[in-house]
């Protein structure tokens, strides 16, 4: 018998010691290929980068997975005793392994091994374990997994608090709807900031880990109620809430709110897209979408608005003008009209729009159904509205409505003012065109405009159309004659002229009229804006000079040194040119403009800043008497000051007696300059206060006629007018500034030569050795020929024209201010 228990005791060591030997190297099979959990210190989860407005509000946000990094101090204790209720009560008491979850999940797997079901059924994990799963391993379903992970499990809490275990699970968990880690849920689902969760919210989100899909809160509403109420119950079990507080809580709606995506605000499209690419050119793809980066931008969205309002107004002012052209499009109605329309998609941008069908149509008039609204839940409303579309209130259409429209016709339509019920006819424009607002002093780009809608086209009109300025390049070239021995009262011949090319045939430019006006001061000619003038100068100056000045202000690069290209015939963005009048705006000093004034990264560190001038001063460690900090500017002199404010003065001149006058409406200083390209295919203005600096591009996205009543003048001024109307309102008008040491004198705005009391004259500024012109330095006329009859003729010409005349026959001149608005 002893020998006989002997025996059996020395198998079963046997067996047993071969188990033991069995398990080891099965263990150390498993643990071979563990990764090093010591990785988890200096982790870095992607986080989502956020853009803002220059006053804060959030623009977008750009992520792959949306997730905000929330530091465990900065966690709400109502979140982490949800979380700790759903998925780990004894988290801060285990050692890396919860033992009555594995339990359970032995439970649960021999339960359903014995129905035959060999698939995992759980596996009770603790948090720590999730976090080794989640960081170091794979979602396999194997047993092999689960052991690596209760392995890094116990090794992970072996060299990691709790708090930091806690916080790395926080941070990374997958909650659904692209949200990972609880700050970008709370964000996501209810739009609200970690610490501003109710008890209900709180519950609901800890009840996702398990499987978002299966509590969704659209898809499967009841579930997700019912595993939130769950959760809740827990947290009255473990003491963290009272029975009255939970049930309070359970009878919420889920309340969700879906937050969106991309542009935040609805008017900034272009610009939040043009900051993404530079961002994207700056870091790289993987920074921008996970590097958690801030960044600050130089958008103010009041001006923003103006800006989109101001463009929309001017375009669609021009598109009424070609009259309808069709519907949106055209639907067969089946018994429910709303579904039938809303299968098309309205632009997202346009909300004063609205899309709708045609339900009957006749009487001028037509009965509509307006497109339903999306619950939150994206699905299409109940609600089915109808309304009137008035031919009468259609007045940019001169057809009856029933002539234009057909039953199922889908188009967008527009509450009219003061009528409930009546709707008025509306229609994407064809025309296009961009709108740049900017700091002159800075570069900063206050608002920008890209085009029509950003839903119908994301081509960025604004930064990405090469079109051609015309005549608002002239400016540089004026700018360059002044800078090299010109005086705005120099006098050149607007004449015929014929320039041969290089293949042998003749260029013969032209004037807008097809008219020529004999000698005409630098002024006049800008302020009328004469081609022929503008190409003898620069062919005496010499189109390599010109060619430089325009790659100094950013205008080309490179630029072909033709004649031909003094008129704005070379091909560059809204942007440049804007930048370019910003420097002269600026005093000379080169704008290089910017949409982005700070970023941040993930820690808070600047790793960029747009203004780089030096600051004298700044770092000092303390104050002993010292002055003030000073502000170097150290920004390339690319103009002479003396000539910015010769050219600025003479593009005032634009505006108050040239093809500018529609800004006189602003009655303050403004400087700019029209652009009008050949056969009317592009229209510009770009012009400036001291305040700001804005352009206005209008035209055809495949180039062609806009048709002859479409300049710049007429057509672009107004919108320039329109938004700095708004943009400027309740601030005073500043005077441009004169740079020390210039001198003025009166001239006589047709000769150039110093005005005689009695005559027509303008004030004008000279630089220092200069003056009025003595009529011995007229481009391209014999000078002698130019005689005192011909200056008597001029002046009777414009008293014919009723030219205000020196006050009361004393010799003494009027405000110059007041002569600058009657003068021609």
């Amino acid at each position: 018998m002893f020998r006989l228990l002997g025996w059996l005791f020395g198998f079963g060591m046997f067996v047993a010691l071969g188990g033991v030997a069995v398990a080891a190297v099965y263990l150390a099979g498993v643990t071979a290929q563990l990764p090093d959990y010591t990785v988890l210190k200096d982790y870095q989860p992607p986080v989502t980068t956020r853009v803002h407005a220059a006053d804060g509000t959030l623009l977008a946000e750009y992520a792959r997975e949306r997730r905000l990094f929330q530091p465990m101090e900065t966690v709400p204790p109502l979140v982490v005793e949800a979380f700790l209720s759903a998925e780990d009560k004894d988290f801060y008491t285990h050692g890396g392994i919860a033992f009555d979850g594995i339990v359970r999940a032995l439970r649960d797997n021999l339960l359903a091994r014995m129905d035959g079901n060999s698939a995992i059924q759980g596996g009770g994990s603790s948090i720590t374990q999730q976090v080794a799963k989640n960081f170091l391993l794979t979602s396999e379903q194997t047993w092999d997994r689960k052991i690596q992970e209760a392995i890094l499990a116990i090794r992970i809490e072996s060299t990691f608090t709790k708090d930091r275990i806690l916080e790395l699970y926080l941070n990374e968990i997958f909650l659904g709807l692209n949200s990972y880690g609880v700050a970008a849920a709370a964000l996501n689902y209810f739009d609200k900031a970690l610490y501003q969760l109710t008890l209900s919210e709180a519950a609901y989100i800890a009840a996702l880990p398990k499987g978002p899909n299966n509590y969704h809160p659209f898809r499967r509403p009841q579930a997700a109620i019912e595993r939130r109420n769950w959760v809740i119950d827990r947290m009255v079990e473990n003491g963290y809430v009272t029975p009255q507080d939970a049930a309070a809580a359970k009878d919420e709606p889920l309340n969700v709110i879906p937050r969106a995506s991309g542009s935040q605000v609805y008017v900034a499209e272009y610009f939040t897209e043009e900051v993404r690419r530079e961002l994207a050119k700056l870091y790289g793809e993987d920074q921008l979408y996970g590097g958690g980066l801030s960044v600050r931008t130089t958008l103010e969205p009041r001006l923003q608005e103006y800006a989109r309002r101001a463009l929309m107004d001017g375009l669609i002012a021009y598109d009424h003008t070609r009259g309808f052209r069709a519907p949106v499009a055209s639907i067969e109605l089946g018994e429910d009209w709303g579904l039938d329309v809303a299968k098309i998609r309205p632009l997202s941008d346009v909300p004063e729009w609205q899309l709708a069908v045609v339900l009957e149509v006749g009487n001028n008039q037509a009965r509509i159904g307006l497109r339903p609204d999306n619950d939150v839940d994206g699905a299409i409303g109940p609600d089915r509205v109808e309304g009137t579309l008035s031919g009468p209130e259609i007045r940019w259409v001169s057809k009856p409505v029933q002539d234009i429209l057909a039953v199922g016709d889908v188009v967008y339509v527009s509450p009219v003012a003061g009528k409930d019920g009546i709707y008025t006819l509306e229609q994407v424009p064809e025309i296009e065109g961009s709108l740049v607002a900017m700091d002159p002093r800075t570069g900063r780009v206050l608002a920008m405009v890209g085009g029509f809608s950003f839903a119908e086209s994301e081509f960025n009109r604004a930064t990405q159309a090469l079109r051609q300025p015309g005549s608002s390049f002239k400016p540089i070239v004026y700018a360059a004659a002044l800078d090299n021995g010109y005086t705005p009262a120099s006098v050149v011949l607007d004449a015929p002229v014929e320039i041969r090319n290089g293949d042998g045939s003749i260029w013969r430019p032209e004037n807008y009229a097809q008219e020529f006006y004999g000698p005409q001061t630098l002024r006049r000619g800008i302020e009328r804006s004469r081609n022929v003038m503008t190409v003898r100068l620069a062919r005496d100056i010499g189109m390599p000079l010109i060619a430089e000045y325009a790659r100094m202000f950013g205008i080309y690069d490179t630029m072909q040194p033709v004649l031909a290209m003094s008129l704005g015939a070379g091909e560059t963005t809204n942007m440049r040119m804007t930048s370019a009048y910003a420097t002269i705006a600026n005093g000379g000093r080169k704008i290089v403009p910017t949409l982005i004034d700070r970023i941040q990264d993930r820690y808070g560190a600047t790793v960029y800043r747009h203004d780089n001038r030096l600051c004298d001063g700044c770092s000092a460690a303390d104050w002993h008497g010292q002055g003030e900090p000073r502000i170097v500017d150290n920004r390339e002199q690319v103009l002479d000051p003396m000539t910015a404010y010769q050219i600025t003065s003479m593009m005032e001149g634009v505006v108050q007696r040239g093809t500018g006058t529609a800004a006189r409406a602003l009655n303050r200083p403004v400087a700019g300059k029209t652009g009008t390209t050949n056969d009317y295919k592009d229209a510009w203005f770009v012009g400036f206060t001291p305040e700001l600096a804005v352009g206005i591009y209008v035209g055809f996205d495949q180039p062609r006629s806009m048709g002859s009543s479409s300049t710049g003048g007429g057509m672009v001024v107004p919108i320039f007018t329109n938004f700095m109307a708004k943009a400027l309102a309740g601030r005073p008008p500043t005077p441009f500034n004169v740079p020390p040491g210039m001198t003025t004198a009166w001239i006589n705005p047709n000769s150039g030569a110093k005005a005689f009391e009695g005559e027509a004259s303008i004030k004008e500024a000279f630089k220092p050795g200069t003056g009025p012109n003595q009529l011995t330095s007229v481009i391209g006329i014999d000078v002698n020929a130019y005689d005192a009859a011909a200056r008597q003729q001029n002046m009777q010409q414009q008293y014919n024209s009723g030219i205000t005349q020196p006050s009361g026959g004393n010799g003494t001149f009027m405000d110059p201010t007041v002569r600058r608005r009657t003068l021609f």
